[in-house]
């Protein structure tokens, strides 16, 4: 099995301490499974198109199976005892660190963020783990008065059953991570579709709960083409949740397909942060805030600051600072941890040249970049547009790249209305030093996150989620714990 795990190998997964790590399989009841019946969906590094390898492309009897399996282990699992679930959690997490190295190489490989970048991202899906590793021995059962004289009140946290698990390819680790860790916590059992274009983090990840001693069918990783994997799941009534990272049109399409079954979902959608800037605002500050809002994972962020509006007082200013920051950004391969790395397909860059070209048509200035990069065919240079009109695409549209969008503004009542015009609303970052204004302005702006006067608001403890069509639900907190919940009501008689 070893040697068909690594042919096709490219030379950088030759660096890998522990080459049991990349695996070229799904992972179903305990076993690593290959299909030869279809053909293999080719991965391939996006700084140079070179081929890492192969993963089945699994088909919807496989993904039936995957959700047998998960049933059948669904009992066992929730009826262990809580410290238990916790003990085998606290050693996947210890073993994520232990191959924090390894699962930066192969997320930079397969996703092309820059290094440093990718064992940032190891230690923040590890983090979850830990979280409800500590989570799970929580005690679930709430006293509530009772409003009958002869009656005792209790109110039960459950298991919901089987949860469906989607995630991206721009935080192949973390998504799986943070939705796998809590729904595991509270007793459910996963099957999980990573994104066809990043799954060597899932399947690692599988690899390393196995050795954590994950029960066969408790963790699943299915791979192949979406709509083959996930709509049987939709359609089984034996999935009880749904949770799904990534745009707002598959969000809705999800929701719907999931109305069959009434199904509990968790949904984190499409972002469009509007990054706001006023006069009196530190603008050092602003623009080192900017830059990381802006560029990190070169853009492919769902909390990437797309909007940028600036008081008009300080507008050029600002613009001028922030250009010459962003001129001074590096691109390159992941490998060589770069400021800038390639972006994930074709599509992304045609999106970043059709919001550049369409904002310029539209009377916008072109501050710096604007064009692909020399490095490569997915390599866009960080790019700065001055004075953005307003019906703009980039304006209203989530562009999801290393492109930034100035518009001025005149008054706070101007910011937070152009701010809301949208049907967008996960996280606002907001920069000023008046206190009465970051309250009336974080009260007043439609969004589930508001970042003030700095730019990481995420973390393993917070409630991680949007407003109106940016999702449903919450991750992270003890809030991501209870969506994979049912409230149970006991109340017993004493007369």
């Amino acid at each position: 099995m070893l040697d068909s795990q690594t042919k096709n190998r490219s030379h950088a997964l030759g660096k890998l301490d522990d080459l049991r790590l990349f695996k070229e399989f799904s992972y179903i009841n305990g076993e690593w499974v290959s299909q030869r019946e279809t053909p293999a969906i080719a991965v391939h590094d996006p700084a140079d198109g070179s081929l890492l390898g192969t993963v089945p492309a699994l088909g919807a009897s496989k993904s039936r199976a995957a959700v047998d399996a998960a049933q059948a282990a669904f009992g066992p699992w929730a009826a262990k005892l809580p410290q238990e679930r916790a003990a085998i959690l606290r050693k996947w997490f210890d073993l994520i660190l232990e191959n924090k190295e390894d699962l930066a190489l192969l997320m930079t490989l397969e996703q092309g963020k820059p290094i440093s970048e990718a064992r940032g991202e190891i230690d923040y899906a590890a983090s979850f783990v830990e979280f409800y590793a500590e989570e799970a021995k929580r005690p679930n059962i709430e006293g509530v008065t009772s409003h009958l004289p002869d009656g005792e009140v209790e109110v039960w946290r459950e298991a919901i059953g089987v949860v469906a698990l989607i995630t991206p390819w721009n935080f192949p680790c973390a998504m799986i991570s943070r939705k796998a860790a809590a729904a595991l916590a509270v007793g459910c059992t996963c099957v999980v579709h990573p994104s066809r274009e990043t799954p060597y983090s899932a399947t690692a990840l599988a690899e390393l709960g196995e050795r954590a001693g994950l029960p066969a069918g408790v963790f699943n990783v299915v791979t192949g083409y979406a709509a083959e994997i996930v709509e049987p799941w939709t359609q089984d009534p034996r999935v009880r949740a749904l949770s799904f990272t990534g745009s707002t049109e598959i969000g809705r399409l999800l929701y719907r397909q999931s109305a069959e079954t009434v199904k509990h979902l968790v949904m984190e959608l499409g972002g469009h942060a509007p990054f706001i800037v006023f006069a009196d605002a530190d603008l050092d500050r602003a623009v080192d805030c900017a830059i990381s809002a802006k560029f990190a994972t070169s853009g492919q962020d769902c909390l990437g600051a797309n909007r940028f509006y600036i008081e008009r007082s300080v507008y050029k200013a600002f613009a001028e600072k922030f250009t010459a920051a962003t001129k001074a950004l590096t691109v390159g391969k992941g490998s060589d941890d770069p400021d800038i790395g390639p972006l994930m397909n074709t599509n992304a860059v045609k999106k970043q040249k059709e919001h550049v070209e369409d904002a310029l048509k539209k009377g916008a200035k072109l501050l710096c970049g604007g064009k692909s990069h020399s490095l490569g065919p997915l390599f866009y240079e960080p790019t700065v547009l001055g004075d953005v009109p307003r019906d703009a695409l980039i304006a209203h549209e989530e562009t999801f790249g290393p492109v930034a969008a100035l518009i001025a503004f005149d008054s706070d009542e101007d910011v937070i209305a152009m701010a809301n015009d949208t049907e967008y609303g996960l996280v606002a970052y907001l920069h000023t030093g008046d206190a009465k204004r970051i309250y009336a302005a974080s009260r007043a702006l439609q969004y589930g996150m508001v970042a003030v006067n700095r730019t990481k608001v995420t973390g393993a403890p917070i409630p991680f989620g949007g407003m109106k069509q940016s999702g449903l639900g919450r991750e992270g907190a003890r809030q991501g714990l209870e969506e994979f919940t049912e409230i149970k009501y006991v109340c017993r008689d004493f007369s």
